[in-house]
């Protein structure tokens, strides 16, 4: 899919799930229900898609956690897909279907390939390492091998909504 494909399904989402109520279970295009997967977190470094594939950008989101013990949770329904460390620091990968995949990372599991999980469940703990600020968590959402915006996902944010003018 390229970068182009991406942006353009990204905004279609935002302005479709701004529709949708949010008890519904799967969202357009079979996008999973979504939250975040630290209770009270704050978001402080946000998504960046790049201008093309191989360019800078921010491909997910850094949360900071509101305490230091706070657990990470399963952000929707799925099944461990991977778990390791990738360059030093731990990482937990959840299949929720559909192409939708979401890791999270630097965390320390007992979590197995193989597990299923559901929707705030608890996963892992925060671990120190990645490229995220020392005590934050990056969090990054792929559809079918693409990044998108994490965010577009999360049940409960204020969505925009295009109305026709005149």
């Amino acid at each position: 899919m390229s970068v182009r494909a991406t942006r353009l399904l990204s905004a279609v989402l935002l302005v479709a799930a701004s529709l949708l109520p949010a008890h519904v279970a799967r969202a357009v295009d079979g996008a999973p229900v979504w939250d975040l997967p630290i209770a009270g977190a704050a978001v402080v470094a946000r998504f960046e898609a790049p201008a093309h594939r191989y360019g800078p950008g921010h491909r997910g989101i850094d949360l900071a956690p509101p305490s230091a013990d706070a657990g990470v949770l399963a952000p929707a329904d799925g099944v461990v897909a991977f778990r390791g460390d990738v360059a030093g620091r731990g990482v937990i990968t959840i299949d929720h279907g559909g192409g939708w995949v979401t890791s999270i990372e630097p965390v320390i599991t007992d979590r197995g390939v193989g597990d299923a999980v559901r929707r705030g469940d608890p996963i892992a703990a925060i671990d120190r390492g990645g490229h995220a600020a020392a005590g934050t968590v990056h969090v990054g959402v792929r559809l079918h091998g693409e990044y998108v915006n994490p965010l577009l996902l999360v049940r409960g944010i204020p969505r925009a909504v295009l109305l026709p003018c005149c």
